[in-house]
């Protein structure tokens, strides 16, 4: 797979600075600041030159996103079914120019349909609830987590967010191993996004998705537990709480659900069983 950037492109910056002014609720002076506020702009993905989907989203590991949102979205099946990513530059945005292989190309146009997203939007664009994702259940089982694993992970992650540090606006999705170990963030003004590039870069490295767990800085919601489904993903920890359809597919996908992710606590909606409670201060 080959990825590209136009010659002549203007740089792409994640954040940037924006004048505001503060202004204390107990009295005081107005003050004059600069805040750094994360990039939003508009992305066109497009396969075989037919454009698919408009999302809103941060500038940043496209390509990333380009492989993770086509296979949570039934674009591809394998990160081999793209050939190249080509990034090109509009006056109104970005776009991501996608090429498949012929065969995947053929069954994508087939059931093609055009997404118009908002930040990270999940299921926009569908017109029919027969199109809604529906990632099937594997043989897999999900393995087992020691709580101090999850806790490592939880503590770790604050410090790999570099521009919600710098902005304090936007969502993460992270990777860590079974023993708690964090090697993958992501990070996006759409949750959804941040969790397709997130699954993105994991597609390129070739890792396993039963080695290890997926975090969120999020609500959990249907779209979610479907994208870490579609990867194969078998545990996900969300810092709120779940949805009730995303509880009923984790239930019927037998996905071990975390919600309500605390330094202090967590919160487990479905597989207790698989989460080894020693104590953490041990």
């Amino acid at each position: 797979m080959s990825t590209q950037l136009n010659r002549g492109a203007p740089c792409i910056s994640d954040a940037e600075d924006a004048p505001a002014t503060v202004l204390p609720f107990a009295g005081g002076q107005p003050a004059e600041a600069v805040r750094a506020v994360p990039a939003e702009v508009p992305v066109n993905l497009t396969y075989g030159g037919i454009p698919f989907a408009v999302m809103m989203a941060t500038p940043a590991d496209l390509e990333d996103f380009a492989i993770g949102f086509s296979l949570t979205e039934g674009v591809i099946q394998r990160a081999a079914d793209i050939r190249s990513v080509r990034l090109e530059t509009d006056v109104r945005g970005l776009r991501l120019a996608i090429d498949l292989t012929p065969d995947r190309l053929h069954e994508h146009l087939a059931r093609r349909r055009v997404l118009s997203g908002r930040t990270g939007c999940g299921v926009c664009g569908i017109d029919d609830l027969k199109a809604l994702p529906q990632a099937c259940q594997t043989s897999e089982a999900a393995p087992n987590i020691p709580l101090a694993a999850v806790h490592r992970a939880l503590t770790a992650l604050e410090d790999r967010q570099p521009l919600n540090r710098l902005t304090h606006a936007v969502h993460a999705a992270a990777w860590a191993g079974l023993d708690g170990t964090i090697t993958d963030v992501r990070e996006d003004v759409g949750r959804h996004n941040a969790l397709d590039k997130l699954i993105g870069a994991l597609c390129r490295a070739g890792a396993s998705p039963n080695n290890g767990f997926a975090i969120v800085t999020s609500r959990c919601s249907f779209e979610l537990v479907e994208k870490v489904a579609a990867f194969g993903v078998k545990t996900l920890i969300a810092i709120s709480a779940p949805t009730s359809l995303a509880l009923e597919r984790a239930r019927h996908l037998d996905i071990t659900l975390i919600g309500v992710a605390r330094h202090d606590s967590i919160t487990v909606f479905h597989g207790l069983e698989r989460i080894c409670r020693q104590d953490v201060s041990a």
